[in-house]
């Protein structure tokens, strides 16, 4: 595990942009739960209170040309990215508004054009080889990028999880992994899946570079994972970041997790994530009853304005249920590598030596599309030079009939 380095202290604007990301996350997903009460959800619902400082943080260390792959707890992220509340409130109610149109009920969408998100996979550990596959690409094309998704302490037992995880390794992708481990999986605690005490240990199997971090601490997660970004730019290969954490709520809304022990509960409500940053911006006097006041507003007037229009907007059209099952092309969307290299420094070099082959005896062939294939056999001449010769000679035979003519003519 590396030694980490003497992190440089933030901006009062980053540390306030922090707090607002994780009040928005939070602000996000209790209205969510309102709407789930009214029926107005038509997926599922999955909370991440207690986990909000992982999300943002984490997300908060990427660069605006960097991408992600949210799992279903990382609304956090999405928001930094720059997902307007708007988006995922229809996406959870599945209205024509949504980024899918409507044809998803929770939050399997993306945007690969601007924002760089690659929509979640519900089969937990296959976006670690997927956002491996996305930074070599993007090493490939020169974009000098990073990638991050997450996983949870129980997806992390997957098989796809250790296969990316060795397939990233190989590659030295830079790639980061962000490991919640929030005790339980499901109604499974950590224990009684996996025997190790860190879970950060499996780092060591692949030979890359680990870190174990306060989940609740966004500051310690921010400053953890923005090294683990500029090591994975810098070419040092992939990271795996484990915040230690709890999950407040069940699995999902149909969940009470009343598995959990009374006193596991209390001991983390009195650690949440956003009560001890704000404790700590106050004490810093970073912020103040006055801006914490007006972040509030601010928060309530853009959430108030973006539930109305959720819940304003059409649900899909009958005539659209065909669509958007297949991609046909363009005219679903466009996706064209985006070089920011001489492709020539990638592609074979060039040959002085032109591609025919020659074999005495047989003619020239042709290929699939009806013209000629790249090869002609010795004595027989390609088509294009026969077609030069009989030329030629259709000329001088034109000639000679002139020149008898001539003759005839003089005498």
């Amino acid at each position: 595990m590396p030694e980490p380095r003497k992190k440089a202290p933030l901006t009062r604007q980053q540390y306030l942009d922090l707090y607002y990301y994780m009040r928005l996350n939070r602000e996000v997903e209790e209205t969510m739960t309102r709407l789930f009460r009214q029926n107005k959800i038509v997926g599922g619902l999955y909370s991440s209170l207690g986990q909000e400082a992982i999300s943002v943080g984490t997300a908060y260390a990427l660069e605006k040309r960097d991408w992600l792959a949210p799992m279903i707890r990382n609304i956090g992220a999405l928001l930094v990215k720059g997902v307007p509340p708007r988006d995922i409130f229809t996406q959870h109610m599945a209205k024509y508004t949504s980024p899918t149109k409507g044809r998803d009920g929770t939050s399997h969408f993306g945007d690969l054009e601007n924002l760089h998100i690659v929509s979640p996979i519900s089969m937990l550990g296959d976006l670690i080889p997927v956002m491996t596959g996305v930074a070599i690409g993007g090493r490939y094309l020169g974009q000098k990028i990073v990638t991050m998704t997450w996983i949870g302490d129980g997806g992390s037992s997957t098989g796809v999880f250790h296969e990316g995880l060795n397939f990233a390794a190989s590659q030295r992708a830079p790639f980061v992994l962000i490991l919640e481990n929030n005790l339980w999986a499901y109604s499974t605690p950590v224990q009684r899946q996996v025997p190790l005490e860190n879970l950060a240990d499996r780092a060591k199997a692949y030979g890359i570079a680990s870190y174990i971090v306060d989940g609740n601490d966004v500051v310690e997660v921010y400053t953890t994972a923005k090294e683990a970004v500029e090591r994975a730019r810098a070419g040092k290969g992939p990271i795996l970041i484990e915040a230690k954490t709890f999950r407040r709520r069940g699995h999902a809304q149909h969940d009470p997790a009343e598995y959990v022990p009374k006193e596991q509960r209390e001991f983390w409500e009195k650690r949440d994530p956003i009560a001890l940053y704000e404790a700590f911006l106050l004490k810093e006097k970073l912020l103040d009853a006055k801006s914490k006041k007006e972040m509030e507003e601010k928060l309530t007037s853009l959430l108030e304005k973006e539930r109305e229009f959720a819940e304003s907007s059409p649900m899909p059209p009958e005539e659209t249920v065909y669509g958007g099952v297949y991609c046909t092309g363009d005219d679903c969307h466009k996706i064209r590598p985006k070089w920011e290299r001489p492709i020539a420094e990638v592609m074979p070099p060039k040959s002085s030596v032109e591609p025919v082959w020659t074999v005495e005896g047989f003619g020239r062939g042709k290929n699939s599309s009806g013209k000629n294939a790249p090869i002609h056999f010795g004595d027989v001449q390609p088509e294009h030079q026969a077609q030069e010769t009989k030329g030629g000679a259709a000329k001088k035979s034109d000639k000679k009939p002139a020149a008898k003519s001539a003759k005839k003519a003089g005498r």
